[in-house]
């Protein structure tokens, strides 16, 4: 009769390599010999391995899917050796069955290299000029660079640095076990040179054997015009240093905006609330406002509305990608008098009889 490998695992025939593996790995913790002293245990953990072995292969399996052929029935299968995925069964203290099939579906121990430098992260306050128009900015950065005394290396000098006699420069220390089924080999990262391969037989006094070194680096960044709130500056290489000669990470400048006294930013705009006397909203003429570059000339038409927004094109800020430059809105504010003097009143009263003669004039002519 023969075998149904998906069953045996409890997976569907559609599963993927990962879910067949997870499937794997709770069978084999759970039925292995050494940690279930069940009469059957031993049996049924034969069987989990063998139709891992198929189902985990993309041949065999392909092959065991077309024509339903056990595992004995392939050319190729000869049982399933986990001496060749580096694996002891037989140490339970160190039993991890993802270890056996990150080999098996593809994966392998790799000599460990040195780790690439972390990224740092700066966050910069900025004026609004200062995004408007760039600007360059001083910085200083307390962090890891590479050591000079041994140019990263962390040995007093190169012939210091020796393979890892422990591993053979490897990298991963291999031990093998014979148990009742079969020679099992494990296989872990060396515990002498954590995976490099290498040993320093003299360290570098003024890093102590990691190559780097915490300083205080000081920067000059520059703003770009047209810098939004949040804009991001890559400063590549300005990051931590990476260990044992590894490239460094980069340094990233957040820029935030700082708020402005008058102006308030949108965007590429910018908008200003500017106050002008009762008379001169009445009259018109022209008046000064400010503006991100100086003061500028603005035109005020007779008998101008408070609130009445004046468009100053292109005294924005700039485009961060050079498309041009946004606008300064100028919002008008017709400032009443609160205290008159007894002319004034005078004048007043006088212009108000003046408009009510006319808005009769219209209604009753």
């Amino acid at each position: 009769m023969e075998k149904d490998y998906y069953k045996i695992l409890g997976v569907d025939r559609n599963a993927t390599k990962e879910e067949i593996k997870n499937a794997y790995k709770e069978l084999a913790k759970k039925y292995h010999p050494d940690l279930n002293k069940d009469a059957n245990a031993t049996e049924k953990f034969k069987e989990i391995n063998e139709a891992a072995s198929v189902l985990g292969d993309d041949k065999k399996r392909e092959q065991y899917d077309r024509f339903g052929k056990t595992a004995e029935q392939f050319g190729d299968y000869g049982g399933f050796d986990f001496s060749d995925f580096g694996f002891d069964f037989g140490d339970i203290g160190s039993f991890d069955v993802g270890d056996i099939f990150d080999q098996f579906f593809g994966g392998s121990r790799k000599k460990q290299k040195p780790r690439r430098g972390s990224d740092l992260v700066y966050e910069m306050e900025i004026e609004l000029e200062e995004a408007a128009f760039g600007a360059k900015k001083r910085i200083s950065i307390p962090k890891l660079i590479k050591c000079d005394e041994c140019n990263g290396l962390g040995a007093e000098s190169s012939s210091d640095i020796v393979r890892c006699a422990n591993c053979n420069g490897t990298g991963v220390e291999r031990k093998t076990r014979k148990t009742a089924f079969g020679i099992f080999q494990s296989t872990t990262t060396c515990s002498k040179c954590r995976g490099t391969g290498q040993f320093i037989k003299k360290e570098c006094a003024a890093c102590d054997g990691t190559g780097v070194v915490k300083k205080v680096r000081k920067l000059e960044i520059e703003i770009p015009k047209g810098a939004e709130e949040e804009t991001r500056l890559r400063i590549a290489g300005e990051g931590e240093a990476g260990e044992k000669g590894a490239p460094p990470g980069d340094l990233y400048v957040v820029l935030h905006q700082k708020p402005h006294k008058i102006f308030q930013r949108e965007g590429n705009d910018i908008y200003i609330e500017v106050p002008i006397s009762f008379a001169a909203a009445a009259l018109g003429g022209e008046i000064e406002v400010p503006t991100l570059g100086g003061k500028a000339t603005l035109k005020i038409p007779a008998g101008t509305q408070t609130n009445t927004v004046f468009r100053m094109k292109g005294k924005g800020i700039p485009d961060l990608h050079g498309y041009g430059a946004g606008n300064e809105n100028v919002r008008i504010i017709a400032e009443v008098p609160t205290h008159l003097s007894k002319k004034q009143k005078e004048l007043l009263e006088e212009f108000e009889k003046e408009r009510d003669k006319g808005f009769f004039s219209k209604v009753f002519s």
